[in-house]
């Protein structure tokens, strides 16, 4: 098997997998969670995310990069919401490709950088930054 047939494979795997495992932990109250506006339907869409709040500014690092579906949404509409221990703040997401996410990685919770970097795909991590503004809303 050649490696780009392996990098499919566990693409297709880890998104099968996170795809059941998200429908259960979106509904976590705890749960940080990242909403975006569906490029193609126009309705909200919303991933359990990891990360970490710094100041004004919520950092995360997407483990398939570009093929991530919320980082497609984030292109076609930057305007996102971020849910932090149960308040939603709005926002505006930056991709950044020019930041290293493994170093970006070592700054986020240990548990989360842990996962990211086991289910994410070769070199396809993108480190994605938000603006909060405002005082969030329950």
């Amino acid at each position: 098997m050649s490696s780009s047939s392996s990098a499919e494979t566990k693409y297709r795997v880890v998104t099968a997998f996170q795809r059941r495992l998200n429908a259960v932990v979106r509904r976590l109250p705890g749960q940080t969670m990242l909403e975006t506006t569906g490029r193609v339907s126009g309705l909200p869409r919303r991933t359990p995310v990891g990360g970490r709040r710094t100041g004004d500014s919520f950092w995360l690092v997407s483990e398939f990069g570009e093929r991530s579906q919320y980082v497609r949404n984030i292109r076609a509409d930057p305007r996102v919401r971020v849910r932090l221990r149960g308040r939603w703040y709005p926002g505006t997401a930056h991709l950044l490709p020019d930041d290293d996410p493994l170093a970006r990685l070592r700054l986020l919770p240990r548990y989360n950088s842990l996962a990211v970097r086991a289910m994410g795909v070769g070199t396809g991590l993108l480190t994605v930054r938000v603006e909060l503004e405002g005082q969030g809303s329950r």
